[in-house]
């Protein structure tokens, strides 16, 4: 095959795609430029003290509720499990936004201040789980009278 015939077999192919659907270009430029604009903030997400605080706030706060706390990375987006709750950090072109997702699919979004105190996000996120397992310890604690 010619040159030319591979650039004519790849104009159809992207003419043909752009009839398929003619804004999938636009929106992954939109999103590769989200992307490019919250690059920083990943960066300080990634490097900063904030989290590594907030991992070791996590693990004395799962120990503490006797959950384990599973964090992973995910692209440039942490995310923290506990039982069938989910706490999802994630850069934007704005700063770090975090949103808690609870065990019946209802969210919450809240800015993030890396200059603050993990451990409020983490009673923020963790706190409704705590007061239900206070209950559940005394109703086990009752049981056993």
């Amino acid at each position: 095959m010619s040159f030319l015939d591979n650039l004519e077999n790849s104009l159809k192919n992207l003419e043909s795609r752009e009839e398929r659907d003619p804004g999938e270009q636009q929106r992954k430029d939109d999103e590769r430029m989200r992307a490019r604009a919250a690059a920083p903030w990943a960066e300080k997400l990634k490097a900063s003290e904030y989290t590594k605080q907030l991992f070791e706030q996590a693990a004395i706060a799962g120990h503490r509720i006797r959950t384990k706390i599973y964090m992973a990375w995910i692209d440039s987006t942490l995310r923290l499990e506990a039982r069938d709750r989910k706490l999802e950090l994630k850069p934007s072109p704005d700063g770090i936004t975090a949103r808690m997702i609870e065990p019946d699919g209802k969210t919450e979004t809240l800015p993030v201040d890396l200059n603050g105190k993990p451990e409020e996000l983490l009673e923020r996120w963790l706190g409704q789980m705590k007061s239900n397992r206070g209950v559940e310890e005394k109703i086990v604690h009752d049981e056993d009278n």
